[in-house]
């Protein structure tokens, strides 16, 4: 219980820290007071405003973050349930060697892959466009999603494929009707793990996106240390702007995320 006390507290602290300073005014972030003496909104409604000249871009950095969430969420979705359709529904052979194969990715950390990943697309014309990020993030992601998927599609009965040819189904048919309305809670799992992780990605944003118009709200944000006195109540409160959808989304999924990840490890 004591354990578990102190764990609680030492997450909970830095969130904590964060709402005190954003809600303190920026000669009063130093005051080492538990609370602030006089709490203001005014940090969020700079942000809300664009009112400060870091923050002239946020909303439409803010919707560079959800598009390279959304599409890493669709790309890793689409191409994670193809993969595990072919091995696991259509005897392709050797299959276990591709689910092997994407998994073995995961052995080169991504920092490594960094810059050759930059320099590829530099070749292609990419850089500082957002479908690089995008098929970097997907790239990472989406190993894990065949895995997940080709251990939860086990649980799935070979009957209902076999039932779906019989009446006349091809295999687009089974894929469509049959495969993906019953993986939905595996569906569901990884798509909420792929778009935050696209969410959180800083160190591929940071080599890829160089302009505020490219730019992602997580590297936008380290550009308030640029400043000779850098507004840590700003910081603080664009901060808590941009974790506010992961953990919506997060909460309204959670129940599905956790069906679709431990019933594909129980059932693998």
């Amino acid at each position: 219980m004591l354990l578990g006390i102190v764990l609680i507290v030492w997450s909970l602290a830095p969130i904590y820290n964060m709402a005190v300073i954003a809600l303190s005014a920026h000669d009063d972030i130093f005051a080492g007071t538990v609370w602030p003496a006089s709490p203001t909104l005014n940090s969020f409604y700079v942000v809300a405003t664009e009112g400060f000249w870091y923050l002239d871009h946020f909303w439409h950095q803010f919707g560079n973050s959800f598009c390279v969430g959304l599409m890493t969420m669709f790309l890793t979705l689409l191409i994670g349930s193809l993969a595990s359709f072919a091995v696991g529904r259509m005897h392709f052979r050797n299959g276990w060697m591709l689910t092997n194969a994407a998994l073995m990715t995961y052995v080169i950390p991504a920092s490594f892959l960094a810059i050759p990943f930059y320099r590829i697309m530099q070749i292609y014309g990419l850089t500082n466009h957002l479908w690089a990020v995008i098929a970097a993030i997907t790239t990472f992601a989406t190993p894990y999603a065949i895995f997940i998927f080709s251990q939860y599609g086990k649980s799935i009965p070979m009957e209902l494929d076999e039932s779906a040819r019989i009446d006349g189904a091809n295999p687009l048919q089974i894929y469509l009707y049959v495969y993906l309305p019953l993986m939905m809670p595996a569906l569901v799992a990884v798509g909420t793990y792929a778009l935050l992780l696209a969410w959180n990605e800083y160190l591929y944003n940071f080599l890829m996106l160089s302009t505020p118009d490219s730019m992602t709200v997580a590297v936008a944000l380290a550009q308030f240390l640029n400043s000779d006195e850098s507004p840590w109540n700003l910081m603080m409160a664009t901060a808590i702007v941009y974790a506010l959808p992961p953990i919506m989304l997060y909460y309204m999924f959670r129940r599905n995320m956790t069906a679709g990840l431990t019933m594909g490890g129980v059932k693998g």
